[in-house]
């Protein structure tokens, strides 16, 4: 025995609906945007200039990286003024 509701779904599957949608839209001419044209050359560019900076940055600034303070650092005596 079969629901009335699950009787209309499997008859009238939402398949046939994004079909027709997408034979509507393969019939229409496909024109390059934007990203199409110059997303790669964006993407190239940005990392010729960020992938240089971030190793001068960590090679070159003197930061000392994920090293452990301890046994290194003495407090200050406290002074009032």
């Amino acid at each position: 025995m079969m629901f009335p509701l699950t009787k209309n779904v499997l008859s009238h599957p939402p398949v046939q609906g994004i079909q027709q949608i997408m034979a509507r839209q393969a019939k229409q001419k496909w024109t390059p945007d934007f990203h199409d044209k110059y997303g790669n050359a964006v993407l190239a560019s940005g990392a010729t200039f960020c992938v240089p900076a971030a190793a001068h940055t960590a090679t070159q600034t003197g930061v000392e990286w994920n090293l452990s303070p301890v046994g290194r650092v003495t407090p200050k005596e406290w002074r009032y003024w």
